[in-house]
């Protein structure tokens, strides 16, 4: 629904060769670069997830791998889960990425995190540019249902309800879902959710285990 940084400098007290000394030098200007870009790019910025804003006071990576650029849509007639957080990040797209346009390669999300989530008709489609990758499943008796799951979303909707809702926690501090964020960022965390009609614009999902029974994939002229 954190980032770390690529590299610091060595400070080791052996003298170097001035082959290795270069190619050391050169591995830490180019970390110090990639830091002052990623410093420049997470500045403070709100977004909006379940009528809530959610400032981010820095970088938040959400997910531990590069995301591909290509947002997906996904729905479920409902969503109900226990141990829920919410706060603000940036997802990161690989190095040269032809979707990266002029974001820099970044896209600043909101990560919703559930320790354990049932979804019922969950419907997730990719556009493909001219027709869509379509999955469907738990659109029978079995529900869809995920433990430690993320999302990273640039857009949710729905009619959500909340048992125990706490509003305006440092990141840093959340316990509900096992999931921290940095320090400063505004988060959320309840007990329980509940999403009825939910639909989400994501970047990325991870789960440590997703059951989909009557999984559907094919190829479809109409996304979710």
């Amino acid at each position: 629904m954190a980032s770390s940084p690529d590299a610091t400098a060595s400070n080791g007290s052996t003298p170097e060769t001035p082959e290795s000394g270069s190619a050391a030098g050169g591995q830490d200007r180019r970390g110090r670069v990639r830091l002052r870009r990623a410093a420049v790019m997470a500045i403070p910025a709100t977004a909006v997830a379940a009528g809530l804003m959610i400032a981010t006071a820095q970088g938040a990576l959400g997910v531990q791998f590069a995301i591909s650029g290509m947002p997906f849509t996904v729905t479920a007639t409902e969503l109900n889960g226990t141990g829920f957080e919410q706060f603000g990040g940036l997802d990161n797209m690989a190095e040269d990425s032809p979707n990266a346009g002029d974001t820099g390669g970044q896209v600043l999300i909101v990560t919703s995190a559930i320790k354990n989530a049932t979804l019922d008709h969950l419907c997730q489609s990719v556009d493909l540019g001219g027709t869509n990758l379509l999955i469907t499943a738990g659109s029978g008796s079995d529900k869809v249902q995920a433990t430690d799951l993320t999302t990273d979303s640039t857009e949710l909707s729905g009619n959500a309800s909340f048992n125990n809702i706490e509003i305006g926690n440092d990141a840093s501090t959340l316990t509900k879902a096992g999931v921290q964020g940095p320090k400063g960022v505004f988060s959320q965390q309840a007990d329980t959710v509940r999403i009825a009609n939910l639909r989400q614009t994501n970047y990325a999902t991870t789960a440590g285990v997703f059951k989909l029974p009557g999984l559907k994939l094919r190829f479809s002229d109409q996304g979710c």
